[in-house]
């Protein structure tokens, strides 16, 4: 068979990238693409990169990548909707036989992306996702990291690997069967671990990112924290189930001991119930009734809150357009 030949027999291989903001970054994310996946005549490639309401002169840069390389499509969405939905995005769009979805700050290395496509073409994982061996960032992120994917995994059901991102590989039936799911509020992590089928772990190191900044700020690296728990378990329900009761049994264990206390009059702690000890344990008994009520509304509110949004059925993202030169 000739070279040409196997290049068109080859697997088609898509790579979801979703980019805010990082002119920075996409010159260098590319030739590190092109030079790892280029030369393997053993598969084809696309690279799919998602505008998601860039301010800066991603689009523009995006816009010259796609005249010099006919492997890119550019999809531009009319706003930022956020990471997780320019990923649903590119996965809607991808064509490959498997898509790989990485961010544009090259701390998802090129040369990772290979393993997984080698582990995939050995067959037997329809799922490779990477699973973060050591990371090049601050210590107070490490901690935030460490104990989000423990606590996710305690709380979420099924269970979601321990720290694994985005970063991963998806045969075409799973992209398929992910692309079908009807929520508009997407996790994809958890919906991956959620649609089943092989999966199997890849090892890396990640290196710190050296172009331009994170776009994941404290409170939106809590919000993905809250969407993956919220969306993936009911365990937080529980949880305030239990301790709604705990509070209601202390208060009630409390009321029959300090009825018994006035009744039978002895002393304790050197006070009779005749003294008046202040109100301090008044004050405080109802600051942690109130506190356990606020939480639990809290709780109710999250889950109200996604109800609503999913009731009402808006779509995830909106594309301005696709730029795509073999169409």
């Amino acid at each position: 068979m000739s070279t040409s030949q196997s290049q068109v027999d080859a697997p088609l291989i898509s790579v979801v990238v979703p980019c805010y903001n990082e002119e920075h970054a996409l010159g260098a994310l590319h030739r590190a693409l092109t030079d790892t996946l280029a030369p393997r005549i053993d598969i084809r490639y696309e690279i799919i990169f998602v505008d998601d309401g860039s301010s800066d002169r991603t689009p523009e840069i995006l816009g010259r990548l796609a005249s010099s390389d006919h492997r890119i499509v550019v999809i531009t969405l009319t706003r930022n909707f956020g990471h997780q939905a320019a990923i649903t995005a590119g996965l809607s769009l991808a064509r490959g036989q498997a898509v790989i979805v990485c961010d544009a700050d090259l701390q998802d290395t090129p040369a990772a992306m290979l393993m997984m496509i080698d582990k995939w073409l050995e067959g037997g994982a329809d799922i490779v996702y990477g699973v973060r061996n050591r990371q090049n960032t601050s210590l107070i992120k490490r901690a935030t990291y460490f104990a989000f994917y423990r606590v996710l995994r305690g709380l979420a059901k099924p269970e979601i690997p321990l720290d694994s991102g985005d970063f991963g590989l998806m045969d075409r039936k799973v992209v398929d069967a992910i692309n079908a799911l009807p929520e508009r509020n997407r996790f994809v992590r958890g919906l991956r671990a959620w649609v089943g089928y092989e999966q199997a772990p890849l090892a890396y190191d990640r290196p710190a990112r050296h172009l331009g900044k994170s776009k994941y700020s404290f409170m939106r690296l809590l919000s993905l924290a809250l969407d993956g728990i919220f969306d993936f378990s009911t365990k937080p329900l529980s949880l305030i189930f239990y301790l709604g009761a705990t509070s209601s049994l202390l208060s009630f264990a409390g009321f029959v001991f300090y009825l018994i206390y006035r009744l039978a009059g002895f002393t304790l702690f050197g006070r009779s119930p005749a003294d008046v000890p202040g109100f301090t344990s008044l004050v405080l008994a109802i600051f942690f009734l109130g506190g356990v009520q606020l939480l639990a509304i809290g709780v109710l509110g999250e889950y109200v809150g996604r109800i609503y949004n999913e009731v009402k059925r808006r779509p995830t993202f909106i594309v301005k357009s696709v730029r795509d030169t073999r169409l």
